[in-house]
């Protein structure tokens, strides 16, 4: 791989970073005012159409059939698993909490990426992984009575059904391409999504604001859509274990929008955590 392809994978891969960060602000946003099932199966929807539309408009070759179980995959994981469990998780704590948790994903992404991906990262690296994900769980248990066990459970799961889908996704991306996989795996969860959307809709929109729409649209088209058009990208391009550290960076954007957007509480102990967090990526990256 030259070195201009690893370049353009970073930076894609920040991009798509970026993008993600206003996930769960936005997610909390929305989840006050709208019911779980409905935000994550409406968010699919609306970029599932988004997505199928641009397929047959430029298209696209049909994938094959050995292609078809990682597309799965990849729905399970980031179409329905992670915004699912994560707009529960909401109910429950606030998003800048829920944002250090995403400290987990690039080592739950790495771990998938030797498994599904076939990467071998140095031993090193593994240490700097683990002492980012021990930070974050560290500061999840001396958070006391600020926070949910049901919210933190929820968001381990999201994390490790998210690693899954990243890491099986970008490595379907050097075949299929990065928009094309996220517009393939939402159309063929388009259906059942449908189905769900139209069975959990509002009884009265009386009650939802226009807070809650924009949180709608933003999970819809950028996190659920052009985000992944960045992130699949950078990952086929730049090594899924390596530029999956790039979210270790997400929590210090995501607290930012939270403290800004939401107004809040951003503590001490979570800008230390999110800092030396950082730190962290730094060395996965120069030993990846």
């Amino acid at each position: 791989m030259d070195n201009h392809s690893v370049v353009t994978g970073w930076v894609s891969g920040f991009i798509g970073m970026l993008i993600f960060s206003g996930s769960l602000p936005a997610t909390r946003v929305a989840v006050l005012q709208l019911d779980p099932v409905f935000l994550t199966s409406a968010r699919a929807v609306i970029a599932g159409a988004v997505g199928l539309t641009f397929l047959l408009l430029l298209r696209q070759k049909r994938p094959g059939r050995n292609e078809l179980l990682s597309l799965v995959v990849v729905a399970l994981g980031v179409v329905v698993g992670f915004p699912l469990l994560t707009a529960l998780a909401l109910q429950h704590i606030t998003s800048a909490h829920s944002v250090v948790f995403i400290g987990l994903l690039p080592l739950s992404t790495a771990m998938f990426g030797v498994l599904r991906g076939g990467e071998r990262p140095k031993p090193v690296f593994w240490l700097f992984s683990g002492l980012g994900s021990a930070l974050v769980a560290g500061f999840a248990l001396s958070s006391g009575g600020q926070a949910s066990v049901a919210g933190d459970l929820l968001m381990l799961a999201a994390i490790v059904i998210c690693g899954l889908g990243y890491a099986e996704g970008a490595k379907l991306s050097r075949v299929l391409g990065g928009w094309q996989v996220i517009s393939w795996a939402l159309t063929l969860a388009l259906p059942v999504m449908l189905t769900l959307s139209c069975a959990s809709f509002p009884h009265s929109l009386s009650g939802v604001g226009i807070s809650a729409w924009l949180g709608l649209a933003y999970v819809s088209l950028f996190s659920m859509m052009i985000g992944f058009v960045f992130w699949y990208r950078g990952l086929a391009l730049g090594g899924i274990a390596a530029v999956g550290q790039l979210q270790l960076l997400q929590p210090f954007f995501g607290l930012a929008l939270a403290g800004l957007l939401l107004h809040e509480t951003v503590t001490v102990s979570m800008l230390a955590v999110t800092l030396a967090v950082i730190a962290c990526v730094f060395g996965a990256k120069r030993f990846a």
